[in-house]
């Protein structure tokens, strides 16, 4: 289809709500091809340099209702879009972003006056209406608005234990994640993540008892642990109990901003009811902790493994374990080209993880995930823990060829989605389906 047959009639905004009960955004945008929705996520565990998430305050759903960044799609963005071709995407992401909000920090806009979850769910619409406009799958779509080349499916890191802010444990660290490297398909890394995490079920259950499997935000255990040997001790029994051992990688999300103390100390104990201070450590003994673990389980993946102001411990050990594990930066880049730059130039981590929702605009996240493949960086694509039924994450894993995605555990049907969707897109590509598998890392060159 041509440019001409993509015309933004009439966009019409709500709130609904997320995977927590939280209201949040969602717009439908009518185009003459018809019509194109879009949700946004959101995220416990947010770091302070991200785009604004525009919330009403007051006392309605205990401050976070989003009837402003509603309103501000119906009545402020609805009114400038109408009548441009959905298949620019970089021009509409650019009016919306600089024009209609136009606020900026020492890291670029970021999205005070519309929101970014307002900006956002519009720039997601209008790409998968743009892909609608170009006759395409909307992975396809995406890899040619970014200039890639290839497409591959990627490793699903399934968060199959919770610590942190994520549960109610003692566990300080906030995610524990299996990556099926050694797969040959997505569809077999599907049956591998299923598999170990119904045996973790059952190790967890003969353990701690029925209670310890209730799950959390995003479908992983939270049993009583106290540390992360005994977690990854757990999933150690569960892949050998599935028969997967060797097939199966271990990643971690520490989240450590979450225990970052004004004393500029890392307090493992600060979940604790009686906390004496003596879980306190430096950013050295702390890397003198991930070392030990990585040389004691065959983890390849720590993500947030410092606070997002203390960047010499993550140089110090991207300089250390990169080249065996990736230190992949979360709330330390959030996503934003401006921090990916500070942290390349400074070899302050070498993976990006990949949310949309922290910068507010499919444009921006693309120039983020080039800047990253062209360092040589991984890139692990990422859900929220406040999720919404939509799956554009699924595609936009596989259009930027990020080679990793994480979106939950194997459970919940938010989570679910998002690798149903995979498993879509691996059966539309038929024999041209490839899988990421070890080269999670490197999926193909940068571009």
């Amino acid at each position: 289809m041509s440019t001409e047959d993509s015309v933004i009639k009439s966009l019409k905004a709500r709130q609904i709500f997320d995977s927590r009960g939280n209201p949040t955004v969602e717009v439908d945008l009518f185009t003459t091809d018809g019509m194109f929705r879009a949700s946004v996520p959101s995220g416990a565990s947010t770091g302070v340099y991200e785009a604004l998430e525009l919330r009403d305050g007051g006392s309605a759903f205990m401050g976070k209702g989003v009837s402003k960044a509603v309103n501000n799609i119906n009545d402020v963005i609805a009114k400038a879009l109408v009548g441009k071709s959905a298949r620019q995407q970089g021009d509409i992401d650019k009016l919306m972003v600089e024009e209609l909000d136009g606020t900026e920090n020492e890291w670029g806009w970021c999205k005070q006056k519309l929101g970014a979850n307002a900006i956002l769910a519009v720039s997601i619409a209008v790409c998968k209406a743009g892909a609608a406009a170009a006759g395409k799958s909307l992975y396809r779509y995406i890899a040619d608005i970014a200039g890639n080349p290839t497409v591959m499916l990627p490793v699903p890191a399934f968060n199959i234990i919770n610590g942190g802010s994520h549960a109610g444990n003692n566990l300080a660290m906030q995610e524990f994640m299996i990556l099926p490297v050694g797969a040959s398909s997505f569809s077999e890394a599907m049956r591998i993540g299923s598999e170990v995490y119904h045996n973790l079920k059952k190790v967890i259950k003969a353990r701690y008892g029925q209670d310890a499997i209730n799950v959390g935000d995003e479908g992983g255990f939270a049993p009583n642990i106290g540390g992360a040997d005994e977690a990854l001790n757990l999933i150690m029994e569960a892949i050998d109990k599935a028969g997967y051992s060797g097939k199966v990688k271990i990643g971690m999300d520490v989240a450590a901003s979450e225990f970052f103390t004004e004393d500029k100390k890392y307090d493992l104990k600060f979940k604790a009811k009686e906390n004496d201070g003596s879980g306190k450590v430096s950013g050295a003994k702390l890397q003198e902790e991930y070392t030990r673990l990585v040389e004691n389980y065959p983890i390849v993946s720590i993500e947030d493994p410092f606070d997002q102001d203390d960047w010499e411990p993550h140089t110090a050990m991207t300089g250390a374990l990169g080249d065996r594990c990736q230190v992949v930066g979360d709330d330390l880049l959030v996503t934003n080209p401006k921090r990916v730059q500070k942290a390349i130039d400074g070899t302050a981590c070498n993976a990006l993880l990949l949310k949309v929702n922290q910068i507010g605009s499919v444009t921006e996240a693309i120039q983020a995930v080039r800047m990253a493949k062209q360092a040589g960086w991984g890139v692990m694509t990422s859900h929220r823990s406040g999720e919404t039924s939509d799956t554009f994450i699924a595609d936009l894993a596989v259009g930027l060829n990020t080679g990793q995605i994480k979106t939950g555990a194997p459970c919940r049907s938010e989570r679910l989605a998002k690798y149903n969707q995979l498993l879509r897109i691996e059966e539309e590509l038929g024999d041209a389906a490839v899988y990421a598998g070890a080269k999670f890392r490197a999926p193909a060159p940068a571009y």
